[in-house]
């Protein structure tokens, strides 16, 4: 009997049931969703990390290493192994596609992953491992020959294997590009053999017969113990970065920590929601079957049995919404964490396995416990007393008189006002549930639109004005002079810039030295307004002055790699900027005596010709394009987030609109008999809804800034923008919430057209 009854409960009321079965569903589908994308992606990038022998340390030297060099690395002790290695940028014959040729002569340490061919060869010498990204986007399949170029070299080979590896696990050429694009750019391994037959003989022997200008090491030393017993083991001070300082490891997990950050936020927001709106709707629904509670009781039915019967509804709610948002979670995870999908476009692993931390199951475990006991407390409240008592039907407590009721600026407010006025007072609980709820999709909107207008800002600001150059020219910096390089920039009438590694307490930056003629580069302040550079300093980027505490006019020391030179230079300035780097101008770096090499002009014009002094060049649309993959993805997620925050909306609102439906039904049945028209009830109950609406937006929108800022500050830090919120977000958040909010009270108000106007006053009072 019971269970019939069960079913037609369930039917009953299947408004309110329904919303929280998608409220749960959602909250569960979210906080899964969120949380696998993160620790899936850990998960992976391990996998590979550990397959491919991911390098703990890379060490570096312009004169290359000997045997002897890698034999006196490998001596040190907690070293565990070490290769010699090289990646140069080479060009693809007759195309202008640029691909990383790696030498690796121990696969061991920063080795591949054959996807598809024949097993890496050391000694093959014609064999060439391709990536299988690129060889996708450029239809090159196993068996077709291919020719990289690097200056004079020229190195010809069969691709014999399509691989992926670690050390590319985000394939970017430099770090002004944010997307892999491999239809121009990938990565390739050669043999040690195959290397040595292309150097030509007399280049051999220039180079001291050794072309690797790096050794990576897999070492658990820390990095101060390695830099310290490396350099006294080489009997010099090289440049050492760490794995955390290579964009491989960095940018992955800094994806990791961002959807850690995320997953901390947005699924807290809509699982207090779902569990929130169990708690008030459980309560309300016992309240209503109050009559019915006491009609079992009365038929001698125990109080055990009844609990069970009632306690299941909170059971089966949190079930069912479990299961849907288990089915939710796996497919947000999944559009992420998949080969083509959002991640994919980024990270290329050869595993995408979705795996859910252990705390999530723990998590869905308490919250069908907690919906449970919500549920069976809310019951046992209705039992308790005899069942002349529980036959009673559900009176709401009494309220008193307020102290502004007397005043005759209450008095003034017309009846509307009012008879909303004291139920919002009277039924605290489903009041500040609705002001969640429009908070709620009010912060989704204010994060996800606001998180739009600061990309576009930042895009216009770095790509469309401080970038105001057309193509750049990399050069040779091995065998090109300052006086060359000058004199290739005045014939293109372009801007230079000299890079150089530096060392800033135990970690790696970036110097840059500018010589600005023709405004092809500008840069920008802390607050994205564009400044020259002057020669009284150098400028840092935000994250290394937050890092070392600096400011205008405080003390910077750095000391290059490759060199004893240690030098102190005045702080000038703060930029924004994407990369960690000191920035000065040409002559302020010749008045502190530092020494550079030009290896880069930045130039309008577009007919390049060759040169032995130009490795490659590089289009400011190719960068763009890279930007305008990364926005796409962004485009996706934010509206995702609309679509969620505009769900959240209609589910809460409406859920909580049908229990103040139902909680007023009597109050309403005599507004109809005292002669109210239909008309006037409905508006009666849109306005109580447009109040809080108005409240909760007042209240959403400040936070919704709070929280887009607190993400920026723990998602974005590595391209620094700048929060930039638009007229058309305030706009568009505040439109949708309220015609959400309207649309909600709309379809509530047609219910009062079905009052029963003497059912509902022959209950008792």
């Amino acid at each position: 009997m019971l269970l019939k009854k069960l079913f037609r409960t369930l039917w009953h009321y299947k408004a309110q049931f329904i919303s929280m079965v998608i409220m749960i569903a959602l909250g569960v589908g979210v906080f899964l969703g969120f949380n696998m994308e993160w620790y899936s992606l850990e998960r992976d990038t391990a996998e590979i990390y550990e397959a491919t022998g991911f390098a703990d340390y890379r060490v570096y030297n312009e004169k290359g290493f000997t045997e002897k060099d890698l034999n006196a690395v490998l001596g040190i002790e907690g070293v565990d192994d070490a290769t010699r290695f090289l990646s140069v940028n080479t060009a693809v014959k007759n195309d202008s596609d640029v691909i990383a040729l790696t030498v690796c002569e121990n696969t061991n340490v920063s080795g591949l992953l054959v996807m598809q061919g024949a097993a890496y060869d050391p000694a093959d010498p014609d064999g060439i491992w391709l990536s299988d990204s690129y060889a996708k986007a450029n239809g090159i399949a196993l068996g077709d020959t291919l020719t990289l170029v690097y200056k004079t070299i020229e190195v010809s080979g069969t691709v014999k294997g399509l691989v992926k590896a670690s050390k590319y696990l985000i394939c970017l050429p430099d770090e002004t590009q944010l997307m892999p694009d491999y239809t121009s750019y990938g990565f390739a391994y050669i043999s040690p053999v195959m290397m040595e037959n292309a150097i030509p003989a007399l280049f051999r022997m220039m180079l001291g017969n050794t072309f690797y200008f790096q050794i990576n090491v897999k070492s658990a030393l820390p990095k101060a113990d390695f830099v310290a017993a490396a350099d006294e083991a080489l009997g010099k001070t090289l440049l050492v970065l760490s794995k955390e300082e290579t964009i491989s490891w960095a940018e992955a997990q800094g994806e990791v920590e961002e959807g850690k950050t995320m997953g901390s936020i947005l699924p807290v927001l809509f699982l207090a929601i779902a569990i929130l709106t169990m708690v008030t709707t459980m309560h309300r629904i016992t309240a209503s079957e109050k009559t019915q509670i006491g009609t079992l009781k009365a038929l001698g039915f125990r109080d055990k049995r009844i609990l069970r019967h009632y306690t299941a509804y909170a059971l089966m709610i949190g079930l069912i919404g479990t299961a849907l948002g288990i089915g939710i979670g796996y497919l947000l995870g999944w559009y992420i964490m998949n080969p083509d999908g959002a991640m994919g476009t980024y990270i290329d692993m050869p595993s995408w396995n979705l795996y859910v931390p252990w705390f999530c199951w723990l998590v869905l475990v308490l919250i069908n416990v907690f919906l449970t006991v919500i549920g069976f407390l809310s019951v046992k409240k209705m039992l308790q007393g005899t069942a002349a008592d529980a036959l009673r039907p559900y009176t709401p407590k009494r309220m008193k008189h307020l102290l502004i009721e007397e005043t005759k600026q209450f008095k003034a407010l017309s009846f509307g006002t009012k008879w909303n006025l004291r139920d919002t007072l009277r039924h605290k609980s489903r009041t500040c549930m609705t002001l969640f709820g429009v908070i709620g999709c009010m912060v989704l909107l204010v994060g996800g639109l606001g998180m739009q207008d600061t990309a576009n800002a930042f895009v216009d600001v770095f790509f469309d004005q401080a970038n105001n150059y057309t193509v750049k020219i990399n050069l040779d910096t091995e065998n090109v002079t300052n006086e060359e390089a000058l004199s290739l920039a005045a014939q293109y009438e372009g801007d230079w810039v000299a890079q150089r590694s530096v060392q800033i307490g135990d970690r790696g930056f970036g110097l840059e030295i500018y010589n600005i003629a023709y405004d092809r580069v500008r840069f920008a302040d802390e607050n994205m307004n564009l400044i020259p550079l002057t020669d009284g300093g150098a400028y840092i980027s935000g994250r290394i002055a937050k890092e070392f505490a600096l400011r205008p006019g405080d003390s910077l020391t750095f000391s290059p790699y490759g060199g004893d030179e240690q030098y102190t230079v005045t702080v000038a300035g703060v930029l924004r900027s994407l990369s960690e780097s000191v920035v000065m101008t040409r002559a302020y770096a010749d008045a502190e005596n530092i020494s550079y090499t030009v290896s880069s002009i930045f130039t309008d014009q577009t007919d390049i010709a060759a040169n032995r002094h130009i490795l490659n060049t590089q289009t400011k649309q190719a960068v763009m394009d890279s930007f305008n993959m990364f926005m796409e993805l962004m485009n996706t997620m934010i509206y995702l987030l609309v679509l969620a925050a505009v769900i959240l909306g209609i589910v809460v609102l409406y859920n909580l609109g049908v229990m103040s439906y139902t909680e007023r039904y009597r109050e309403m049945a005599t507004l109809k008999v005292v002669g109210f028209k239909n008309s006037r009830i409905a508006r009666l109950l849109i306005g109580q809804n447009l109040w809080l609406s108005v409240l909760g937006i007042l209240i959403g929108l400040p936070a919704g800034i709070g929280v887009l800022k607190y993400l920026l500050d723990a998602l974005a830090s590595e391209y620094e923008m700048k929060l930039a919120l638009g007229p058309a977000t305030y706009l568009i958040s505040i439109l949708l919430t309220f015609l959400v909010s309207l649309a909600v009270g709309l379809m509530v108000a047609r219910k009062n057209r079905n009052i029963d106007m003497v059912a509902a006053l022959k209950t008792e009072e």
